[in-house]
């Protein structure tokens, strides 16, 4: 199944890309205003979550030969 997805992403550009990122960014504002009790979570346990959510595919791109 990864197999046919990794062919399937060669096909996207970076306009998809930066459109799945925004769409994901809405979804993310949509799940505020369901459970508002996620607003209330404090900063740093965020910037952990993003950083630990993050790295994977940041090395791999950047790092990664």
């Amino acid at each position: 199944m990864f197999k046919m997805l990794n062919e399937k992403m060669k096909k996207m550009t970076v306009i998809d890309i930066s459109l799945v990122k925004f769409s994901s960014l809405l979804f993310g504002i949509i799940l505020a205003k369901l459970f508002p009790g996620l607003l209330s979570l404090g900063y740093p346990l965020l910037i952990v979550l993003i950083l630990a959510c993050g790295a994977k595919p940041l090395y791999k791109f950047w790092l990664q030969k």
